[in-house]
This record gives structure tokens, sequence and C-alpha cells, in this order.
């Protein structure tokens, strides 16, 4: 039998019990909201050091959604992750609350139910200490406290409504410092900023007219400049933050060739920007320099192609900026890419465990 004891493993031997390579072990996660009208949840995956997916769960927010088909929430970001990625923070549009999850690799545990400060919350942004919640019918952000835990606590004292002739509300982000809020407004055709307070408040919005028509997705770069898409006009602008408050327009409409770019995500250099197309199912990259001026990666504008009906609804790129993920509804699954040093991407193979037509709202991923 000592002689058994010494025998080497061959390396390509199938072991008795399955062990994680590194290609297949969880570094990460996305996750994307059902907004259910009966109850709305969370369908979670687990990412591997490879870029693919592997669903976990469907986990309940504990409020309800509003249903539909295709964007009913006309939103980015229903779902946002905490700046840590310990939290996941999740509108639920019918019950007008928030809810947190903790995140656990592709899992989550729901921690706690707030109230958002309004009607209709439909995007969410957190910081270390707060959370924002776009309330689209009421027009006002809310604002809640976000404990180390998770928990939320409701601020009715710090909502802040939107200026007077909002209409349309699509978005709430935080800069890179936390110090400026932006409001991206669809119908109304513009962007708010706001200055938030040590204590989470937030003062005047001030209005900037959009660049271009239906200003809808947006992200900041790492200069804290925005980059926001242009639905009606096929294009993305991005602007200087002034001392102000006020933007100032860096690159005016840049065209991207597709349509209706709605969704962007801006990767964690701040050298790239890309749309999802909701009408070309494409995704179309810009390069950004140092003034925040867009260029097109492509000729064509087409970065990525998602494929024929894939309607994409939302995207988000992981925190080291390798893959971007993109909520596709009509296919009911989620697209991928791989991200190149220089911009390009290409393709991953797309992950089910969605519903098509269903209604789905916001992707975050890290």
């Amino acid at each position: 039998s000592s002689d058994l004891d010494v025998q080497p493993i061959a390396p390509n031997a199938v072991p008795a019990a399955p062990s994680l390579s590194q290609s297949s072990q969880t570094v990460g996660g996305v996750f994307v909201s059902t907004n259910g009208l009966a109850g709305n949840a969370v369908v979670a995956f687990a990412r591997a050091a490879d870029g693919s997916l592997t669903p976990t769960g469907t986990f309940s927010t504990g409020g309800t959604g509003i249903g539909g088909v295709g964007d009913p929430l006309a939103s980015q970001f229903a779902v946002a992750l905490s700046p840590n990625a310990k939290f996941l923070l999740v509108v639920n549009a019918g019950s007008n609350d928030v809810s947190s999850f903790a995140v656990d690799g592709g899992s989550l545990s729901l921690v706690d139910r707030a109230s958002s400060g309004g009607t209709r919350p439909v995007s969410v942004a957190v910081s270390k200490d707060y959370v924002y919640a776009l309330n689209t019918v009421s027009n006002s952000i809310g604002v809640l406290a976000i404990g180390s835990d998770g928990s939320l606590t409701a601020l009715p004292g710090k909502t802040k409504p939107l200026p007077a002739g909002a209409n349309g509300g699509a978005e709430v982000r935080l800069s890179p410092n936390g110090r400026v809020l932006v409001v991206s407004e669809r119908v109304s055709n513009r962007l708010e900023t706001f200055t938030v307070g040590d204590d989470g408040s937030l003062g005047d919005g001030v209005v900037t007219p959009a660049a271009g028509t239906t200003p809808f997705g947006f992200d900041f770069t790492t200069r804290g400049q925005v980059v926001a898409s242009e639905a009606g006009s096929g294009s993305a602008s991005s602007y200087n933050v002034n001392g102000d408050g006020s933007l100032a327009v860096a690159s005016a409409a840049a065209p991207t060739l597709q349509r209706a770019p709605c969704w962007l995500i801006v990767s964690n250099s701040g050298r790239f920007a890309y749309t999802a197309n909701a009408g070309s199912a494409t995704i179309t990259g810009f390069g950004i320099d140092a003034n925040g001026t867009l260029s097109l990666l492509t000729p064509t504008g087409v970065s990525g192609n998602l494929g024929a009906g894939a309607q994409p609804l939302d995207l988000d790129m992981t925190r080291n900026g390798n893959f971007l993920y993109v909520m596709k509804n009509g296919t009911g699954t989620v697209g991928g890419f791989s991200v190149g040093g220089d911009g390009s991407l290409t393709p991953l193979p797309d992950t089910p465990g969605l519903v098509a037509g269903a209604g789905y709202m916001g992707l975050a991923a890290y």
C-alpha cells in the first residue's frame, strides 16, 4: 500500500470531487431585476474570471414592480451596486420603495426595504453612506441612509424636488467623488446637477439643456465629466462640470450612426464609453480624451453586435473593466463582451436565465 500512497496523480486525471479551476471560480456577479407586478425580484449570476456567467437564483426584493413588456421604467440603473460592491440596491417601482441586498459572490441576501421618498422610483445611486432614488412620477429624489450592514433608513426631510418643468426622469448617478449628483430627463430634454452635502443633503438643481435629443443613460468619467446617450438624435454628448454645478458641453451630439442609443456606461479607466442601441441591437464604443471629447472607436459605430431582435435595455461593466454585460430583453439572455485594451469588444456566449419581453429592468455587474 505504501507504493499506492506515493503514486503521482496524472495531470489529466479526473478528480473524484469537482475542483474549481481559476476560470470557474466566482470573482464577481451580474444582477437584473424582474420588475414583476406581483412581486419584484433579482435574477443573479456568478461571474467567473473568464467572464462566463452561472445563474445562482432569483431573490425577492419584498416589493413590487410595475410589470410590462419592453422598457416599462424607461430608465438606467434600476439596480446599482455600492462603491465596495458589498450591497445591491434595487428600485421597486410599484411599491415606491428601495430594497438592499448583501452581495456574496453571485448570490444575494435581502437586508432591508425602505421608502423611495416619492412615487415611481426608476433609478438608484449609492455612495458609502447614502442612497438616492429618482422618482419619475413625483419628480423628486428620495434620500436614504445606508448602514454598514446594508440597512436602509428613509430621510424624508432630505427629499429634493426636481426643478420646475421636470419630465421623464431616466437616471440618477453620483460623481466619482460623491460630491455631485446628476439626473437625466428624456421628455424635458435636459440634465440637472445637484451638489451633495456631507450629510447627504442635496442643493438646488442646476438645469442644463441637453446638447442632443432625449438624454437617457449617462455615466461619469474618472475626471468627473458626464457622458450621456441621446436616444432621439442617435448620439452621445459629453460635459465638463463647472464650479457652480452647471454643465459645459465638450462634445455635442456625437453620432453613434445607430438607432435609439438609450443606455451608456463609461469604462473604469475613463477612456471609453459604450452605448446600448435599442433600435439597432448594437453597442457603440467611443474614445474619450482628457478634455471629454468623444470619438467613435469604429467607422461604422458598431463595436459590438447583439444579434437581431436582442432589444438591449441596460448595460454595465465589471470593476476591472475587462467585461461588459447587456440585458437582452428580446431574447431573455445576458449578452457579454470581453473588452480589449483599445476598447474593442469580443463577444462571449449569451447566458440564459431571463424571460424574453417580460419587462425586466436594470443590470449591475462587478
